[in-house]
């Protein structure tokens, strides 16, 4: 399903499958990557919480969101800022705006 509704951009992008969420994320902490959960009750915007130039972005499921073993094993929490009263987002709209944001604070560098 992920590569039909990719188009071709399959081919573009860096991903991966893994077993075991909690062990992927201390393995690509080991290789140098922040690890931030997109959670709209973070404790700080996304744009004030990337600190270098290799970030992972760990999305939650629909309606359920990070599971807890995943929000503590990220190295922090993040929240899109979103105007009024909207304070989330279906994932696959977090996920847009999050590597929107991630991809504009990498170009400084």
């Amino acid at each position: 399903v992920l590569a039909k509704s990719a188009s071709g951009a399959l081919d573009l992008v860096n991903h991966i499958q893994v077993r075991n969420l909690a062990e992927a994320l201390e393995e690509l902490k080991g290789l140098g990557y922040q690890t931030i959960g997109l959670d709209s009750e973070g404790p700080d915007i996304l744009e004030n919480s990337i600190t270098g130039t290799k970030v992972a972005l760990v999305m939650g499921s629909e309606g359920k969101g990070l599971r807890q073993k995943t929000r503590e094993t990220c190295d922090t929490l993040a929240r899109i800022d979103m105007p009024g009263e909207i304070k989330s987002l279906n994932v696959s709209n977090a996920a847009v705006l999050g590597l929107y944001i991630v991809n504009r604070h990498l170009k400084r560098f």
